[in-house]
């Protein structure tokens, strides 16, 4: 459910939603990345800025929500992307998905806001992907049987190592963590019904004849995967210690 198998091609096939954000925040980081003086006015005018807010400058509360400030900050927040929102793409459809996405983005963007003093300005999707973790926890424990109990785990564990880092580095919209979640959390219940178990599928099929070599590359290259999560992890750990 959280491991990527799928081929570049294939990924951008299965999960179209999250393809074009991903391709959105890189392309959006690219840019803001000119040394050009009309390129960071704009970026200027795209954050969210509680002053500007409060101007009647409303769009910044939705802007914030495709744009980083560090390639950290894109990097880790895409990665999360690729890894946790495809499975609740193909569960909610595409229309469904855009919704809980953006409105818990919209719900964090709008807590910092009121929460935060006017000078404070902020950039980046945390709230939105703390969304999809609320979505997550809300189905371990009210549509149980929609995920199984490994994957269960998995949901808990990364969103107790995502609240620790929260809580304990700097320069992070602890408002925004918290609300996106609880947003995400209370939209799920309009979304996901009670039903029959979900199975995530993916583009792999078994036959007779290919299934030994199927599972046994699938299995490589979950391995893969893990390393790979487990390297972020502790190049965050060593960068913020």
């Amino acid at each position: 459910m959280f491991t990527r198998t799928e081929s570049f091609r294939t990924f951008l096939q299965l999960y179209p939603v999250v393809s074009i954000l991903v391709g959105i925040h890189i392309l959006f980081w690219l840019l803001f990345q000119l040394p050009i003086p009309s390129v960071q006015i704009i970026l200027r005018l795209l954050d969210g800025y509680n002053a500007g807010i409060a101007n009647g400058e409303y769009w910044r509360l939705v802007t914030p929500i495709f744009l980083h400030i560090s390639f950290g900050h894109l990097f880790f927040n895409t990665v999360s992307l690729i890894l946790f929102a495809p499975a609740l793409e193909k569960m909610l459809k595409k229309r469904n998905f855009i919704f809980i996405y953006l409105g818990s983005g919209l719900i964090a963007d709008i807590a910092t806001y009121l929460l935060e003093p006017q000078q404070y300005s902020h950039l980046g999707a945390s709230g939105a992907i703390f969304g999809l973790f609320g979505v997550y926890l809300f189905m371990v424990y009210f549509r149980k049987g929609i995920i199984d109990q490994a994957n269960s785990q998995v949901i808990i564990s990364i969103l107790v190592i995502g609240l620790v880092m929260t809580f304990f580095n700097s320069n992070i919209n602890i408002v925004a963590h918290i609300f996106g979640f609880l947003g995400g959390f209370a939209l799920a219940p309009f979304f996901i019904k009670k039903r029959g178990q979900f199975v995530h599928q993916t583009y792999y099929t078994s036959s007779p004849s290919t299934s030994r070599f199927s599972i046994k590359q699938v299995k490589g290259k979950h391995v893969i995967w893990i390393i790979f999560g487990l390297l972020i992890l502790i190049g965050i750990f060593f960068r913020f210690s």
